[in-house]
Formats: C-alpha cells, sequence, structure tokens
C-alpha cells in the first residue's frame, strides 16, 4: 500500500468506525425511549451500560480486523445498504450469545433489542450515506484528487488504463499519459490527454500539476528508467514503478501496490500524516481567524485604497500551488491598476538574480500600498486561501505562472509542499536576499525538516517580523 492510499485508508477506517460507534449510541437510546423511556436508562443503568459496551466492542474489534468497509468509496447505496444489514445481523448474533453466556439475556428486553437493530441499520444506513455525498463533494475538487502521470509502452496501454480505473481508489486521478515509444502526444486515450513520449517526457512533466508517477514499461533499458526515477524525485514527485525491480534503492523506496499492480514507490522523504492533520486543522482555524481580522479592517483599507489611486481593492493572479495546481492568489491592491504592464519595463531594474522581481523603490507602489506591506495588511485576504486548502498558514513561496514556466527539476521540488502565506525564507532576512537560489534553499530546507514544531517556530517569528517591520519591503 503506497503513502496515499495508506493515508486515506486510515482516514476512511477511523472516520467510519466514529460514525459507527456514534449511530450504536443513538440507536441504542432510541430503542430504549420507544420500548420504556430514558427514565429506565437510570433506572437499570448497569444492564444497559453492559450491553451497549457490548456492540460498541464489537464494532470496533469487527471495523479493524474485518474491515468490512474496505470498498466503501467505490460500492452504491444498495451495495451499501446491503454490508450495513449483514453487519447489524452478526453483530446481534454475537452480541445476543455473548450476553446470554455472561447470563445478562434474562434481563434483557427482547424487544428493545429489534427495536436497535432495526433502528441502528436506518440510522448506520444513513450516516454512510451522508458520507458517500460529503466524500463525493469533497473529491469532485481540484485539490482533493491525486493527479497522477501514467508512463507506459504503447502495447500495455489499454490494459493498464482498464485495470487502474477498476482498482484505484476514487481519489486518483489519471490526469496525464506518456506513451514512451510511439509519437502520441497531442492526441488522447479514452478522453485523458496523451502529452509526452520518452523524449519529451521530462520537458512535459516539468509543466503539469501532478502528484504521483505510475511507470509500467519493459522494454526501456534499466538505466533510462533508473533516471527517469530519479528525475521525479527531484521535483518531489511519488514514483511508483511497476516492477521487475529497477537495481536502484532510494532512501526513501517502499514496496507496495497501485490498484493491482506490485510497486517500488520512489520519494524523497516521508510526512508524517498525523502531523499533516494536525497542520490542516492549524490552517482551518487560522484562515477563520485571519478572515475575522480582514473583515474588520477591510472597510477601512478599501476607503484608503480607493481614495489613494483608482482601481479594485483586492489584487488577484493565478499562482502556482502544490505539485503544480494553478489557484487564484487574492491580496489588498497595493500598486497601481495598471502595475502588471508597467513590470516588463521594469524588468532590467530587478534587484533580485533569478526567477524573482524585486525592486526596493517600486514605483508601481501607491502611498498606502507602502503602509499595507509594511504592516503586511495587504496579505490578509490571503487567509481565503488558506481556508479553502490553496494555501497553508506556513508553507513555500507560490510562484507566478512565468516564473513557473522558467522551472528546472530542482526548482520544481519546491511545489511537492502546499505553499504558505509565510515560510522560513519570509522569517529569514526576506529584504535582504538578493539571489532567488536563496529562496529555493529555505523552501527545500523547510521541506526537508518539516514538523509541526517548525510551523510553530515560524508562525511565532512572523509575528516578531509583523511588528517590528523587519524584512517586510
Amino acid at each position: 500500500m503506497n503513502e496515499t492510499t495508506q493515508k486515506n485508508h486510515i482516514a476512511r477506517v477511523y472516520c467510519l468506525l466514529a460514525v459507527d460507534l456514534l449511530s450504536i449510541i443513538i440507536s441504542y437510546l432510541a430503542a430504549v425511549a420507544i420500548r420504556f423511556n430514558l427514565q429506565d436508562f437510570s433506572n437499570r443503568r448497569e444492564m444497559h451500560y453492559t450491553t451497549c459496551l457490548c456492540f460498541l466492542l464489537f464494532c470496533v474489534i469487527y471495523s479493524l480486523v474485518m474491515d468490512w468497509n474496505r470498498s466503501f468509496s467505490k460500492r452504491g447505496y444498495l451495495v451499501e445498504f446491503t454490508r450495513v444489514f449483514k453487519y447489524n445481523v452478526i453483530m446481534s448474533v454475537v452480541v445476543g450469545c455473548f450476553l446470554f453466556l455472561i447470563k445478562q439475556a434474562e434481563f434483557f428486553s427482547r424487544l428493545l433489542f429489534g427495536y436497535f437493530f432495526l433502528i441502528n441499520i436506518l440510522c448506520t444506513f444513513l450516516l454512510h450515506a451522508a458520507i458517500k455525498v460529503v466524500m463525493g463533494k469533497y473529491f469532485s475538487r481540484e485539490q482533493s484528487r491525486t493527479r497522477t502521470l501514467l508512463v507506459v509502452e504503447k502495447e500495455k496501454l489499454a490494459e493498464t488504463m482498464q485495470q487502474l480505473k477498476s482498482s484505484l481508489p476514487v481519489y486518483y486521478d489519471i490526469s496525464a499519459i506518456a506513451v514512451v515509444d510511439a509519437e502520441e502526444a497531442g492526441t488522447d486515450y479514452d478522453g485523458i490527454p496523451i502529452v509526452a513520449d520518452g523524449n519529451n517526457l521530462m520537458k512535459e512533466a516539468r509543466q503539469l500539476p501532478l502528484d504521483e508517477v505510475f511507470i509500467r514499461v519493459e522494454e526501456m533499458p534499466k538505466t533510462v528508467i533508473r533516471d527517469m526515477i530519479r528525475d521525479f524525485e527531484s521535483m518531489g514527485i511519488l514514483c511508483h514503478y511497476s516492477i521487475d525491480i529497477v537495481e536502484w534503492q532510494s532512501r526513501g523506496s517502499s514496496l507496495g501496490t497501485f490498484g493491482n499492480y506490485t510497486v517500488v514507490t520512489y520519494s524523497l522523504y516521508r510526512f508524517d500524516y498525523v502531523g499533516k492533520l494536525v497542520k490542516r486543522l492549524m490552517d482551518i482555524a487560522g484562515g477563520l481567524t485571519g478572515l475575522f481580522i480582514t473583515a474588520l479592517l477591510t472597510p477601512f483599507v478599501a476607503i484608503a485604497i480607493k481614495l489613494d489611486s483608482k482601481g479594485p481593492v483586492f489584487f488577484s493572479q493565478t499562482r502556482i500551488g502544490k505539485n503544480g495546481r494553478r489557484f487564484k492568489f487574492y491580496k489588498f491592491r497595493s500598486m497601481y491598476a495598471d502595475a502588471e504592464e508597467r513590470k516588463k519595463e521594469l524588468q532590467e531594474k530587478n534587484e533580485i538574480k533569478g526567477l524573482m522581481f524585486k525592486m526596493e523603490d517600486d514605483p508601481r507602489i501607491t502611498k498606502v500600498g507602502k503602509f499595507l506591506r509594511k504592516t503586511s495588511i495587504d496579505e490578509l485576504p490571503q487567509f481565503y486561501n488558506v481556508l479553502i486548502g490553496d494555501m497553508s498558514l506556513v508553507g513555500t513561496r507560490p510562484p507566478t505562472e512565468d516564473e513557473f514556466k522558467q522551472y528546472s527539476l530542482y526548482y520544481r521540488r519546491r511545489l511537492s509542499m502546499t505553499p504558505g502565506l509565510t515560510g522560513l525564507w519570509q522569517v529569514s532576512g526576506r529584504s535582504n536576499i538578493q539571489d532567488f537560489e536563496q529562496v529555493v534553499k529555505y523552501d527545500l530546507d523547510y521541506i526537508d525538516n518539516w514538523s509541526i514544531a517548525l510551523d510553530i517556530k515560524i508562525l511565532l517569528k512572523t509575528i516578531v517580523v509583523i511588528f517590528t517591520g523587519r524584512g517586510s519591503k
């Protein structure tokens, strides 16, 4: 099982387990209320606690051992109801037998047992159906899907696509194909664009929104495959190679499955998924707090911007997010409305070496804009990007489309993590940085050493930077 599948498997197991436990508690209380009244729960507390605990323990053991929700995301509502019914029948039989063995069955109302059985079937099914609806909406979002490039030989394309479509989880999106032994670029297979062949694969892949790569080739020399995997690794992309195994080991390689195929998965790093969940929860809390502050300040900032210069209050621009995804990036406008057009005229005055633009006294910045930038107020609307998941509170700098078009494979690895409102380079004297290579170094250091503790440290340093004005020019 590869890392992405394992992460979603863990999330599914524990989410559905929590829902099933909740359903048991609701159903049992409802059954008691119908058969007697809730006062009976207090009168015969020990018996009810014992019985309900037996149901809960069975649910935990059955879910973790049998993994009866294994195909949850793919099965339809009729199949779902059948599985829920079967689970409840087995639970009722097992718990009933257990209560008989511990001599508690004679005190237990059989009608109560029947009510619980029927109510729990309905309650569990409805909760599962609700989760399916939520999952469907969640995985329909661009940033929620795992965009995957298939690298394959022409002869194996049809078979491989059929296998992957039938076996991969719903959150996988085979978004592009590279046919290494034929010039098929510019065509498509089953609606999926074929973007490259063996000669221009890395050139095209560098510009794709891409999370993972699945390689299934046999005729290509192993040295070429090895270099291909190494290039994908250098971009920060998770790479699955369908074995026969490449005779080359990476510090991040692991044996697992991709769909129905046995693969070696290569990655430069391993993330702690509990930590990633905590990071996302921090982003949601921070995003909501930041948007509240933004809402309070927006009327005053908007008036100041409008009085100072013509143009909209907000500035939006397409930026490149995690693994090449495009998203709309928002700020309070701090420049004149024609700033993007004037940038070309000022390019020769760029004071930073490499794929960034910076001027100490940029004539495009308005008077109000200088204050907004000095205090970082101009960046407050980005809390919306943080809340919806395009950005994180802490991450790497999101490049513009023009910058991204010039990226090498080495630069591309900056995009293997969600871009941030702040980051290591922002709190390391950003106004003193004169070379884009330094920005890349800080971003890759952050990715390679990421932890929740590091995020908290950067957030605290960011607060110091904002209030002292250090590095915010």
